[in-house]
C-alpha cells in the first residue's frame, strides 16, 4: 500500500503524504526511542517528515518493499544523530533505558519534586505537557493540538518549552535528569 502512494507523493499530493505518515508514523516513532532520552524526538520526527516530503519528488526506489519508510528512517536517525552532536548529548541504547527505569523504585522526593516544577510551568506548555502526558502516547499530535485549540507548530513549541522548563526547574532543585534516568 504505501509503495503505492510513491507515485502520488512524488508529484507533490499532499493528502497521499498524510496516508503514508498515518502508516508510518508508528514505525517511525520507534525507530527514534534509543534518542529520546537525548533529543525531542517529536521535533526530529517533524523535521525528517519535512525533509522526506521535500526530497520525494526526487526519490528514486530501490525496488525493495518500503523504499520511503527505510529513507525517512535514516532521515530521522540522521536528523537525530545533529541534534545530539548539536547538544552534545549521548544517546542511549533503549535496553538499558528499561533496565534503569526498572531498577530504580519510584523515588517520592523526586516525584515531589517533578510535580512541584510541573505546576510552576506557565498555561501554555503546561496544557501541552498534560495532553501529551494524559494521551500516553495513544494520540497524534495533531489529534492533542486540536483537543486544546492549538496549531500543530504552537502545540509543539509549547511542549518543547514545557521539558526545558521543567528540566530547568529540577537542575535548579539539584535534580540532573541525565543522572537520573543512567543506570
Amino acid at each position: 500500500m504505501a509503495d503505492a502512494l510513491l507515485p502520488l507523493i512524488a508529484a507533490g499530493d499532499s493528502r497521499a503524504f498524510g496516508q503514508w505518515v498515518a502508516g508510518c508514523e508508528h514505525s517511525l516513532r520507534v525507530s527514534l526511542r534509543r534518542y529520546a532520552a537525548s533529543v525531542d524526538t517529536e521535533a526530529v520526527l517533524q523535521e525528517a517528515l519535512l525533509r522526506v516530503w521535500q526530497v520525494a519528488p526526487k526519490f528514486q526506489p530501490d525496488g525493495r518493499p518500503d523504499a520511503l519508510l527505510r529513507f525517512a528512517q535514516v532521515t530521522a536517525r540522521n536528523v537525530a544523530l545533529s541534534e545530539i552532536r548539536r547538544l552534545g548529548t549521548k544517546p542511549v541504547e533503549p535496553e538499558a533505558a528499561e533496565v534503569a527505569v526498572a531498577a530504580v523504585s519510584p523515588d517520592p522526593l523526586l516525584r515531589a519534586a517533578v510535580k512541584d516544577c510541573r505546576d510552576k510551568l506557565p498555561g501554555k506548555p503546561k496544557l501541552a505537557l498534560d495532553q501529551r502526558l494524559e494521551s500516553a502516547g495513544s494520540d497524534d499530535d495533531h489529534v492533542l493540538a486540536e483537543r486544546v485549540g492549538m496549531k500543530l507548530n504552537t502545540f509543539l513549541q509549547n511542549f518543547t518549552r514545557a521539558r526545558k522548563l521543567l528540566a530547568e526547574c529540577l537542575k535548579k532543585r539539584g535534580i540532573d535528569l541525565g543522572t537520573e534516568l543512567s543506570p
